[in-house]
């Protein structure tokens, strides 16, 4: 397989790996407490799910579907930024239903890139934000992934630097995996900057109704004129707790969004129309289902980083997403968190994701996702205290480790 010229491109899957130590953990009998992916284990609305067995099994919506999305679930997402963000968008040229935000990002990839096409993201970052435009024959180029004044000279640097001239720019906010959060002024001169550098700019927002403190997370394109140079993704699936239903987004600029509608043609038919029936029920139904999960995470970090730094790990708190970003302690950062990680399933039956999966500047971190029940995180903690306490002894044993990083 590795003789294939894309597969030579992708790195080793390095979730893999900890997803193998998880299962022969299992195979002997541990239970792992897993707090590794961000699979969300809320249940969806019930009144979603009853339009979708309302919906399903009927001639007309059992054949294939619209690969852009049927009229009301654009329309619905439509009217969804124009109440959330105040953003009126036409549903039928600046809307495109997807198969979740992962899906967007890869196909609109493969719309605009060309050989060698040089590509801004974010490190660390989600992994299809780069490895897309690398399946799809780019090159990508790494920024710091933190919206900080720091981050537009790094940019300049990037572009003035970059042969050729980039063709686009990832962000991503509320971030996968950091949780760093932006400001409208932040987009304000980010909108600004595409603009001079003639640059796509492609915001990953997945995680806009995921926050905890402060102001909602704003949209780049509540900034007048971002609509000429962006494309925003949204999803479904932590919103609504519906990730295996794979719903999403792309909304924005109207040559762009025709130019993933077309690839999309060539390479689906959409989802399954229930799900699409459904989700518009979602998008026009009531929020509490939205204000619930919202305090259930909210508790769940809350638990978390007083549970871990009473285990001896302090956790910065979140103030958005579902994830903390949280750096290895001191005596184990040698190993790097791939190594790190499979010790804490051995050693702890905890699992957590590796930061070195979403590049090579998050090894010194790991992500926590806050996907278990309190009383799992709670445990969680209490595995992880026993595990800091013999820590020394822990090291000795795995210091070998440490020269392979």
């Amino acid at each position: 397989m590795s003789d294939f010229h894309r597969i030579k491109r992708l790195p080793p899957y390095v979730f893999e790996q900890v997803n193998r130590a998880k299962a022969a953990a299992r195979a002997n009998g541990a239970d792992i407490v897993d707090l590794g992916m961000g699979n969300p284990d809320l249940s969806a609305p019930r009144h979603v799910v009853e339009k979708l067995v309302e919906t399903a099994g009927r001639p007309r919506t059992d054949r294939y579907s619209a690969s852009k999305g049927i009229g009301g679930l654009r329309r619905a997402q439509a009217g969804y930024y124009e109440r959330r963000f105040g953003v009126k968008l036409n549903p039928d040229t600046q809307v495109v239903a997807t198969l979740g935000s992962k899906e967007g990002f890869a196909n609109m990839a493969q719309a605009i890139t060309g050989p060698g096409d040089v590509v801004l993201v974010p490190n660390p970052s989600y992994p299809i934000h780069a490895f897309g435009f690398l399946m799809a024959g780019g090159v990508i180029r790494s920024v710091p992934a933190e919206p900080t004044p720091a981050f537009f000279p790094a940019l300049e640097r990037a572009v003035v630097h970059s042969i050729p001239k980039p063709i686009a720019l990832v962000v991503c906010y509320p971030s996968n995996p950091t949780a760093y959060v932006a400001s409208l002024d932040f987009y304000k001169d980010l909108v600004a900057f595409a603009k001079k550098h003639e640059l796509i700019l492609l915001s990953d927002l997945a995680y806009a109704e995921v926050y905890f403190d402060g102001e909602p997370p704003p949209s780049v394109l509540q900034v007048p004129g971002a609509m000429d140079v962006t494309v925003e993704f949204t999803s479904m699936s932590k919103t609504y707790s519906m990730a295996g239903w794979r719903m999403g987004f792309a909304v924005g600029n109207e040559r762009l969004l025709a130019a993933l509608a077309r690839v999309k043609s060539y390479l689906d038919y959409g989802a399954f129309t229930p799900i699409q029936v459904a989700a518009t029920a979602a998008l026009n139904g009531p929020d509490d289902c939205i204000v619930e999960m919202r305090d259930t995470y909210r508790r769940r970090r809350d638990v978390m980083v007083d549970a871990f730094a009473r285990a001896g790990w302090k956790i910065p708190a979140p103030s958005a997403s579902m994830f903390a970003w949280v750096e290895i302690p001191e005596p184990f950062r040698s190993l790097g968190s791939l190594e790190f990680s499979k010790l804490l399933i051995e050693k702890a039956d905890l699992a957590v994701a590796p930061g070195i999966g979403f590049g090579e500047h998050g090894d010194d971190f790991v992500r926590i996702a806050l996907v278990e029940n309190e009383q799992r995180i709670r445990q969680a903690a209490r595995n992880l205290r026993r595990f800091l306490e013999t820590a020394e002894k822990t090291l000795h044993n795995v210091v070998p480790l440490a020269a392979h990083r």
